[in-house]
């Protein structure tokens, strides 16, 4: 999974410079990118904008309606770029139609008012706030210095936030209930996670200089009691005004959800086909490499709790993090020159271990545009301390090498080809997850799952994204479950249904699996666009192969595929197809 910043920004059209005279689309999509940063410096900080360091966006109603209001601006600009000499260019016409699909889509959650109900587990605004802390520089006592003056502004940022809920609640307009006992839970162990009554920003803080200390203990504080009070009022007031509200979101909801993560208006009934077919296809394969390591095995997920306690394994959180910088280490020097052909600085990606708090799958987070800040992959432990080999090898292909790392290190390597949009704001979440997960079916082709268990882990990990598949689209839609199911055939899906299909048909412990169907109640359509992202990279490269035949180039095609930039899955296949 990526880090993407927040939706809900805010910023004084003042304070911005307009496109240059007669822009074409390239330029209008870059000129949005400079108005967004000061809209948003969380974006700015991902970036590595330095000015960004030491702000955060407004979240209220007022900075939702102003980025609202950058987005008609930018279509209306991008109407006339269109229209202007050496528009109908490949580059051009690439970008023109990423810009549109994404700011449409956008504009589409913010008239609809998405922004007034956004809680949940991950990818809500106040975890965009913590986790930017994250990657914000902290080297210097100048970097001291933004960060507290950006700890200054959490109380502010979270009001803003907890506004937009208030104004969601007069409207009737309600989160899932489920996600928000989460984020409540959340919320309080942000408030204490440092120990010794220190909250998360506290402790964050404590690693600063002593020559800033009181300042940035003051703000760390007040940072620390904004998250009390936002924890306060979600459970005292927010949590019980929607008891009783569904937890689903129905097909008209989700047909515009699943446009803004996947960048196309998908037939879902057709989507919840396939991902039935590749639960077939996976669970027939799982059982025969199952069959490899304890023969007779009741099913593939028996095999998988033998290796949990039996299994290669590594023990230690230090140690899990230097293992998975290792394996990814190796990819690289393995893939590069034969598969891929990879700038020095692309070369470069760190693991680290994640804060406690968040969600319990893995991340990545990209460089910033001057690769100043490398890419890195997060593990969350959850409090384990004990690591199996099967659950880690194909999920860093997956994060880090060939995934998540190559494709967006190299669009930040090849920005000044394409637009910065493009490269960076531009990423449509479908096409990130497919090819990552792309990545991983490509290791397993060329060899590098050299035993079962790997493979199984792989197999396993892939099972997961068809059951996002079903379940995804299938509770928050009402679908009957078919008649070929081996769970529950004939009845409809609920949450509940669904938590119990994906436990009986996952490796991951129970509390991972609560976690992950939390997700898919914070964020209906996000989770189907791995396997559909997948397979939209397959075809794509399929055709290209069937096209040129014996001249096909499997390096020289990965390689213009992930210079490419950004795409929606309505573009992706016929663009890939083209290389």
């Amino acid at each position: 999974m990526t880090r993407a910043g927040p939706a809900y920004e805010y910023v004084r059209m003042s304070d911005t410079k307009p496109p240059a005279q007669n822009p074409l689309p390239r330029q209008i999509a870059d000129a949005y990118v400079d108005e967004l940063i000061a809209l948003n410096p969380i974006e700015g900080t991902y970036l590595g904008v330095t000015a960004s360091h030491s702000k955060l966006p407004d979240a209220s109603p007022a900075g939702q309606e102003a980025v609202a209001e950058l987005t008609r601006t930018t279509l209306a600009r991008l109407d006339e770029a269109e229209r202007a000499p050496g528009a109908d260019s490949d580059a051009e016409r690439r970008c023109a139609r990423l810009l549109r699909e994404r700011l449409t889509a956008e504009l589409a959650l913010h008239d609809t008012d998405e922004g007034l109900r956004a809680v949940g587990n991950l990818h809500t605004f106040p975890h965009a706030v913590r986790e930017i802390f994250t990657v914000t520089p902290a080297e210097t006592e100048e970097d001291w210095a933004a960060i507290a003056e950006r700890l200054r502004a959490v109380p502010a940022a979270y009001a803003g936030y907890r506004a937009s809920l208030e104004l969601g609640l007069e409207r009737k307009l309600f989160a899932a209930p489920r996600p928000t006992a989460t984020f409540i839970g959340q919320l309080g162990e942000w408030a204490t996670s440092g120990g010794e009554g220190r909250g998360w920003f506290e402790e964050f803080a404590a690693d600063g200089p002593a020559s800033l200390r009181a300042g940035l203990d003051a703000a760390a504080r007040a940072a620390t009691e904004a998250v009390v009070a936002l924890r306060d009022w979600m459970r005292d007031v927010y949590a019980p005004a929607i008891e009783g509200a569904p937890d689903t979101v129905g097909r008209e909801r989700y047909g515009r959800l699943s446009r803004h993560f996947n960048g196309t208006d998908l037939d879902l009934d057709e989507a919840y086909a396939y991902g039935w077919s590749e639960f077939h296809r996976l669970l027939a394969e799982m059982r025969a490499e199952g069959e490899k390591i304890l023969p007779g095995a009741a099913t593939p997920w028996v095999v998988l709790a033998h290796l949990d306690e039996h299994g290669a394994h590594i023990e230690g959180v230090d140690e899990v993090r230097v293992w998975l910088q290792e394996l990814m280490d190796e990819a690289i020097e393995a893939l590069d020159g034969t598969h891929f052909e990879l700038a020095e600085r692309v070369r470069k990606v760190e693991s680290h271990i994640a804060p406690p708090g968040g969600a319990a799958a893995p991340y990545y987070t990209g460089p910033s545009e001057d690769f100043s800040r490398p890419g890195r992959t997060w593990l969350p432990t959850m409090g384990e301390t004990r690591f199996p080999v099967y659950d880690l090898v194909s999920t860093w292909y997956h994060e880090g090498v060939p995934g998540h790392h190559l494709q967006l290190a190299q669009w930040a390597h090849v920005a000044e080809n394409l637009s910065r949009y493009q490269a960076t704001l531009g990423i449509v979440s479908a096409n990130a997850e497919g090819w990552a997960l792309y990545a991983e079916r490509l290791m397993d082709e060329l060899g590098f799952l050299t035993d079962a268990e790997r493979r199984l882990g792989y197999l396993d990990a892939q099972m997961m994204r068809a059951l996002r598949v079903i379940v995804d689209i299938g509770m928050h839609l009402d679908l009957e479950i078919p008649a070929d199911s081996p769970f529950r055939p004939g009845e409809r899906w609920t949450p509940d249904l669904a938590q119990e299909f994906y436990d009986a048909h996952c490796s991951r412990p129970t509390d991972y699996v609560a976690s992950e169907m939390t997700r898919y109640l914070s964020i209906p359509g996000q989770a189907i666009g791995y396997k559909l992202g997948e397979r939209a990279w397959l075809l794509g490269r399929e055709n290209a192969r069937r096209r040129l035949g014996d001249a096909f180039d499997a390096k020289a095609w990965h390689m213009a595929a992930l210079s490419q930039g950004s795409l929606g899955l309505d573009d992706l296949v016929d663009e890939l197809s083209a290389l």
